[in-house]
C-alpha cells in the first residue's frame, strides 16, 4: 500500500494540534481526515474508514476512551489502528486507553519528526497483522486473528485487543518462554514506551477474563510467560 492511498484521522479539541500534527502526516503523503471531539470522530470513522486514528482523550462531547471502544464495536474497523496521543501518561491511564482497544499511547508534547516515526512504525504493524492473519486451533480453543475472536465450545470470548495479541503470541509459539521485552517487542511494538506494570496488568487480567483454568491449558501445552 503506498503513502497516498493511507488514511489517517486526526481528532483533537485543540485546533493547534489538528493543524501542526496534520501538515506533518500530509508533509509525508499520507491522506488526513480531522476530527474535533469522540462523537464526530466516531462518525467519520464509519465514513471515511481510516487505516489509523490518532487520537485526543480528554475531548468534550464524547472522550477519547468513549470513542474508542465506540469505533472498536464497528465490524468494518476491526483492523483500524488507534492510538491515544495525550498529555496523561501515568500506568493506569495507559492500561485503561489499552482496555479501551487503543494500539499505542503516544505522550503529548512530541516533536513532529518523532510522531512521524512512530505513525510508519504503528502502519508497518499494520502491514504484518494483515500478512499474518491466520486463525489457530489449540485444545478445543479457536484464535481468528483477522476477526479478534476467540471461541471454546461455541462461547466467544471478548478480550480487549491488546490482551488479544498477548494471548495471540502465548499460544502462538508452542514451548517457548517469553520474555517482557519480547511481548513488548510483538504484542506493543518496540518503539512504544508503556509502564513497567503493563504487562503484569495484562496478564493478570488475561486470566481473570479467560479463566484460570483455561489459562493453565495453555501453558500445560507449552505456551509460557516468564516472570
Amino acid at each position: 500500500m503506498k503513502k497516498k492511498d493511507i488514511k489517517i484521522l486526526l481528532v483533537d479539541d485543540e485546533q493547534d494540534i489538528l493543524e501542526i500534527v496534520g501538515y506533518n502526516l500530509t508533509q509525508e503523503g499520507y491522506q488526513i481526515v480531522t476530527a474535533t471531539n469522540g462523537k464526530e470522530a466516531v462518525a467519520k470513522a464509519k465514513k471515511e474508514l481510516p487505516h489509523l486514528i490518532i487520537m485526543d482523550v480528554m475531548m468534550p462531547e464524547m472522550d477519547g476512551m468513549e470513542a474508542c471502544e465506540a469505533i472498536r464495536k464497528i465490524p468494518e474497523l476491526s483492523h483500524t489502528l488507534i492510538t491515544f496521543l495525550t498529555a496523561r501518561s501515568e500506568d493506569y491511564s495507559q492500561v485503561a486507553g489499552f482496555d479501551a482497544g487503543a494500539d499505542d499511547y503516544i505522550p503529548k508534547p512530541i516533536k513532529p519528526k518523532l510522531l512521524v516515526s512512530k505513525v510508519k512504525a504503528l502502519l508497518r504493524r499494520l502491514k504484518e497483522e494483515e500478512q499474518n492473519s491466520e486463525t489457530l486451533n489449540v485444545n478445543g480453543i479457536e484464535i481468528n486473528r483477522e476477526a479478534y475472536k476467540i471461541v471454546k465450545d461455541e462461547v466467544e470470548i471478548v478480550l480487549p485487543r491488546k490482551e488479544f495479541e498477548l494471548f495471540y503470541l502465548l499460544a502462538s509459539k508452542p514451548g517457548k518462554v517469553f520474555t517482557r521485552e519480547e511481548i513488548l517487542d510483538k504484542v506493543w511494538g518496540n518503539e512504544v514506551i508503556v509502564g513497567g506494570r503493563t504487562i503484569d496488568v495484562h496478564i493478570r487480567k488475561l486470566r481473570e477474563k479467560i479463566g484460570e483454568d483455561l489459562f493453565k491449558t495453555i501453558k500445560g501445552v507449552g505456551y509460557k510467560f516468564e516472570n
